[in-house]
């Protein structure tokens, strides 16, 4: 869809709100965000007990080195959906798929 120009100012995050609105790869570049912010919304301590975060067909795996911690996402993954989810402003995540 095609945007007239204005000459009026426009807040940062109001234009990049409408690029995002148009882009054409908007989920994937979503997706990338999320693994960006991974770390800074689960918290130093979970994102050092996981690894190889990843998408796969819509739902976010994430492979944990200790059996332990793998119950302990598990039973947090509704909530970390959520945040990611809040975070980019569009439910990117399906659910949070936790391996060991």
């Amino acid at each position: 869809m095609a945007r007239y120009r204005s000459n009026s100012p426009k807040l940062l995050k109001d234009a990049l709100k409408d690029f995002l609105d148009d882009y054409p790869h908007s989920k994937r570049l979503k997706r990338g965000m999320i693994l960006s912010i991974w770390e800074q919304t689960v918290g130093k301590r979970i994102a050092d007990e996981t690894e190889n975060v990843h998408f796969e067909h819509g739902n976010l795996v994430v492979h944990v080195k200790n059996p332990a911690w793998r119950q302990e996402i598990h039973m947090k993954r509704f909530s970390i959906a959520k945040k990611l989810n809040d975070k980019v402003g569009e439910k990117i995540i399906r659910e949070i798929v936790v391996r060991s």
